[in-house]
């Protein structure tokens, strides 16, 4: 969950692309960032706690006298240590001429350090990244890579890392296991990172390493070979986001800007995937799979966090639309309750970055079972898209802002097409499959109508922010809503929140209720709205607070959040959603919070 960036080209463009990289990248961890470049006379070494601001800070105090060719820069999401200098990357070998940047986690760092300080090996901070440097330090014997090499031998755990040295000043190694790293091919220049944020305003060429395999960078000439050090022949791909989808385009924070997208988001989600005449729908990333579809006798949907929420959305279209039974799994656990997996099963694995180690390590334990595994990811090249057996892209851009708004509800959308792709090879019928299809494509216009009307929810916003804790309650399909808005006032606003089933209420968490706690009731009109309106009079007659997220007044309620309707209790919950995500962002500014970089997360989880 920590960000590299790693350079070798041009040393009048080194400081600038390391520095705008990391920038792009303090999505995914800001507790410290650090900076190593190899220069003329010495390696020149930046470290700061906090964003990556007091980095930059401290280097245009003392800037480098001389700048090379090569160097690299991190920003860190702790795992082990807190957030000091000492544990702040790059790391360092004993001789402090070696210089590491790591990603992930050594599962058996505490053996190797244990045995590198009985061989009088000193360290210096708290961290399981510290000890790939010693090692390296330790087995290099006049050559980068074999020493890199020898010492994958011993790591386990994830690790994507990035190696350089001040005895060969034009080399920079990379290598990947288990942990996202990609390569971006410039004019004269490579650079290295862990996503193509980093690198998109400098290069669209790319080349994505797998797991096992070590990028040689040397005066911008490269070779990739494999942990044995055999040759690999890599492809060059072309990416086609735009440096401006990821900038703010004038919004206060990426995660206003990414709840204001989201009509595009969804037109460009479905674009092409809608067949209105056989009332149907067509994915080209399932194509290869279509006939082994036709055999599938039930459905698993593995996610975590959002993307989790997003699959009980699904679980729920599944079972309402496929013809086959369906369940969400939490994907941590599902390694430890597969007994119904089989070949006939097909599990979809969810993740926006494609890249959770969870959610991966789910997809492996189904993949033992032979089951049908696809991908549903927004990274082109990321990892979960090249180990499923087949799968779908959002194409929604890139999501910045830590906290998934777009994402989930483009997750949501694909997960419903994909129930109506099943539903339609059994016996979903013709009329509800094309009525739920033209809805899908009015949906950006009813989004927009919400949009318009956000000053309502920013009033509301200002009657909740000083709550302690609040309680979200939807039934059927607006129930995972409940599970995400809960979910989202907790990630940026630091509000306990609790999301249920509004037919939970009577079992335990009544007792909660009380003029301090308000309620959050989706009550838009559906098939379970009257059981919904007792379910506030229930809160209600215990003197309970309720802000009902309605089509229509509630009279009962305190306060209401007025949405428009799309007459489909399908889709419905996904403009309730969009609410309830501007609901979290009023609330957070208004405490004047890190709204797109909230204490303690990161954007892409990829450590178990």
């Amino acid at each position: 969950m920590c960000g590299i960036v790693a350079y070798n080209g041009d040393n009048s463009a080194i400081l600038n692309s390391l520095i705008t990289g990391l920038k792009r990248l303090e999505y995914r961890g800001y507790d410290s960032a650090g900076i190593a470049l190899l220069t003329n006379k010495k390696v020149y070494v930046k470290k700061a706690t906090g964003k990556v601001a007091a980095l930059e800070s401290q280097i245009l105090r003392q800037p480098p006298t001389s700048l090379g060719s090569v160097g690299m820069a991190h920003t860190r999401w702790a795992t082990h240590g807190s957030a000091t200098k000492l544990n702040a990357h790059p790391h360092t070998s004993s001789d402090r001429s070696i210089w590491v940047v790591h990603n992930g986690i050594i599962e058996n760092y505490q053996i190797l350090k244990k045995k590198l300080e009985n061989k009088g090996i000193a360290f210096e901070s708290e961290t399981d990244s510290e000890v790939i440097a010693k090692l390296i330090g330790s087995l290099y014997k006049g050559d980068l890579r074999k020493a890199v090499l020898k010492a994958t031998e011993q790591l386990s755990g994830a690790f994507s890392i990035c190696v350089m040295h001040e005895k060969e000043p034009n080399r920079l190694i990379g290598l990947k296991m288990a942990s996202p790293l990609v390569v971006g091919i410039g004019e004269g220049e490579i650079i290295i990172a862990s996503d193509i944020s980093a690198i998109i305003d400098r290069t669209k060429r790319v080349v994505y390493l797998e797991d096992g395999e070590l990028i040689d960078v040397n005066s911008g000439n490269y070779e990739v070979v494999n942990f044995d050090n055999e040759a690999r022949s890599k492809t060059i791909t072309s990416i086609d986001w735009d440096l401006d989808k990821i900038t703010k385009a004038g919004y206060d924070h990426f995660l206003l800007k990414e709840i204001m997208e989201q009509p595009q988001v969804i037109t460009d989600s479905i674009r092409g995937r809608i067949l209105h005449d056989s009332a149907d729908v067509h994915f080209g990333g399932l194509f290869d799979i279509q006939k082994r579809l036709k055999n599938i006798n039930n459905v698993v949907l593995l996610g975590v966090g959002s993307s989790y929420y997003a699959a009980k959305l699904g679980e729920l279209y599944f079972n309402a639309l496929s013809g086959v039974p369906a369940a969400a799994a939490m994907s941590p656990e599902f390694r430890y309750n597969k007994s119904h997996i089989n070949d006939k099963t097909w599990v979809i694995a969810i993740s926006q970055s494609g890249e959770t180690a969870d959610t991966i390590a789910a997809i492996e334990e189904a993949k033992k079972h032979r089951a049908l595994v696809t991908g549903l990811v927004n990274v082109v090249g990321s990892t979960i898209a090249r180990i499923t057996d087949a799968g779908i892209y959002n194409h929604i851009g890139p999501e910045v802002s830590v906290a998934s708004t777009k994402a989930f509800t483009s997750q949501s959308l694909l997960l419903l097409m994909q129930a109506v792709l099943l539903g339609r090879q059994d016996d979903l019928d013709y009329a509800l499959a094309k009525d739920m299809l033209s809805k899908i494509e009015y949906l950006p216009t009813v989004i927009n109508k919400l949009l318009k009307t956000r000053q309502q929810i920013e009033d509301v916003a200002n009657h909740l922010y000083k709550s302690r804790s609040l309680l979200y309650i939807g039934r059927r399909f607006n129930y995972p809503i409940a599970l995400e808005g809960a979910l989202k006032i907790k990630e940026i606003a630091y509000i306990h929140a609790e999301g249920l089933s509004a037919g939970e209420l009577k079992h335990g968490f009544i007792a909660l209720v009380d003029k301090y706690l308000p309620t959050i009731a989706i009550a838009t009109e559906d098939s379970v709205t009257d059981k919904m309106l007792a379910n506030i009079e229930e809160v209600k007659a215990r003197g309970g607070r309720v802000i009902a997220v309605a089509n229509k007044p509630i009279e009962i309620a305190d306060q209401q959040i007025i949405v428009p309707s799309i007459n489909s209790e399908y889709l419905q919950p996904l403009v309730n959603n969009i609410a309830l995500q501007l609901l979290a962002y009023y609330v957070a500014k208004l405490k004047h919070l890190g709204i797109d970089q909230p204490r303690n997360l990161a954007k892409s989880v990829t450590v178990e």
